[in-house]
């Protein structure tokens, strides 16, 4: 098995409040991006190989990191957040947060209600959402060399919900708190994942850069 690091993308879109209008970098997630390709590069990292969803966002990412031509798979894809929202505000009556702080409830809801199946006729199930994620980096860990993984937070929280053991409510900790363009890494012990690094922005930890520390 190869060492795996994850990386959420850049800041997105974060005056959207569907998936479509979401799905672009702002200004600010293009040098995130940038600033992390740098710091890559710097600091002498070795990655043969470099992966990531097909959602816009991931792929500009990886290209203002550098990478200009990685390995896409959709089943690297995000969850749609937005959609599963929607469907708790029509099923549930449950209102669909307008900040950030809104969220810290809101999630774990929904990831509870998906879960356990209560949200009737889901764009994607709980399960398929699961196994996509566990086969992907399956997968990409079979390979030679370590890899690069530019997703979204929600797959993030889903590998590690799964090298940890995870319930649904330590997940949805774990989204909440990943940040844009934070490296998360997998490292094979005893045949297992033991993540060995969790979000860290390095690229980020100047003080003028500070203010670049994003969760939406």
């Amino acid at each position: 098995m190869s060492h795996i690091t994850l990386i959420r993308h850049g800041q997105a879109n974060t005056q959207a409040r569907d998936e479509k209008s979401y799905d672009r970098l702002s200004d600010l997630g293009h040098q995130q991006a940038a600033w992390l390709g740098d710091h890559l590069r710097a600091s002498g990292s070795n990655h043969p190989r470099v992966y990531c969803g097909t959602l816009t966002r991931h792929i500009e990412t990886a290209a203002s990191m550098g990478f200009a031509d990685p390995v896409q798979d959709a089943r690297l894809n995000e969850m749609e957040y937005f959609t599963l929202a929607e469907a708790m505000r029509d099923q549930h009556g449950l209102p669909i947060p307008e900040e950030r702080e809104g969220f810290v409830e809101h999630l774990p809801k929904v990831f509870a209600a998906w879960a356990n199946g209560k949200i009737a006729q889901p764009y994607e199930t709980w399960e398929h959402f699961e196994t996509r994620t566990r086969q992907a980096l399956e997968e990409i860990s079979a390979g030679d060399g370590p890899a690069l993984v530019v997703t979204s937070g929600g797959l993030i929280s889903m590998a590690l919900r799964q090298a940890m053991g995870l319930d649904t409510a330590g997940m949805a900790r774990i989204a909440l708190a990943v940040m844009n363009t934070s490296m998360h890494r997998l490292f094979p012990i005893g045949g297992h994942w033991s993540p060995v690094l969790f979000n860290a922005v390095p690229h980020l930890e100047a003080p003028d850069r500070h203010f670049a520390q994003t969760h939406l």
